[in-house]
């Protein structure tokens, strides 16, 4: 998946073998990543954002939560889709940095963080073609 546009997948956890969300918009572009969470008012249990970075870093991959109305379960990753740290957002907090450097950050309500641990790999799942394409 390259390219800057948005497309809404799943995200499963292929250690544990479980769907974790069914509706995740795949963020790869500048303004997408940007915008993420804020202004919206509320977050379904099964949706997410995957906002994807283009190397991996610790500042880089810093989140804000600066108008976002609600906290937010929050996932860090590698470029491989592993699990590198994981953290509850509240809102209005500035800055959340993961631990260790990651390249993508995957934003879901708070029980996501239930089905997560540092280790896990993660992998989007765009939807099938029905015409099988």
């Amino acid at each position: 998946m390259t390219g800057g546009w948005m497309m809404v997948g799943e995200v499963w956890n292929e250690t544990r073998g479980e769907r974790l969300l069914g509706r995740v918009r795949w963020c790869a572009s500048f303004l997408c990543r940007g915008r993420g969470l804020t202004f919206r008012r509320r977050l379904g249990e099964d949706e997410g954002l995957w906002l994807v970075g283009g190397r991996e870093s610790r500042l880089d991959a810093a989140i804000h939560m600066l108008f976002v109305f609600f906290p937010i379960g929050v996932v860090w990753l590698d470029g491989e889709g592993c699990v590198v740290d994981t953290c509850l957002a509240r809102p209005f907090r500035p800055f959340y940095a993961p631990r260790a450097p990651a390249r993508d950050v995957l934003e879901g309500p708070p029980s996501l963080l239930e089905h997560v641990a540092v280790g896990d790999r993660l992998r989007f799942q765009a939807p099938q073609d029905p015409t099988g394409r």
